[in-house]
């Protein structure tokens, strides 16, 4: 996913504006083939050309540092303490245990 993001937010603008990929790369200052590139994951820009091209085409990039999401692995330690009982009646309910993912 990390690798896809530069590119995501890139066409994410480039759509809200309604421009091309020509349109928009003439826009942020770089070539059609490059944009092409960094949408498509190809190639990655470095966080601070990634910011310039944003607010080239009017955006700004906002960062969170946010404590990572925990929520499927405390479902699998719970799912864990459970018999195999009370795990056939939830899947036979419709649920998907996370377990059985895994």
């Amino acid at each position: 996913m990390a690798e896809r993001l530069a590119g995501s937010l890139l066409r994410s603008a480039r759509t809200r504006l309604g421009l091309s990929q020509t349109a928009f790369a003439d826009l942020i200052g770089i070539a059609q083939p490059t944009l092409s590139a960094y949408e498509s994951g190809r190639r990655q820009p470095t966080l601070p050309t990634l910011v310039d091209m944003l607010a080239r085409a009017g955006f700004d990039l906002r960062l969170e540092l946010a404590e990572q999401d925990r929520h499927d692995a405390i479902l699998a330690e719970w799912e864990h303490t459970l018999d195999d009982v009370t795990r056939d009646r939830l899947r036979s309910r419709g649920y998907r245990l996370v377990t059985d993912v895994a």
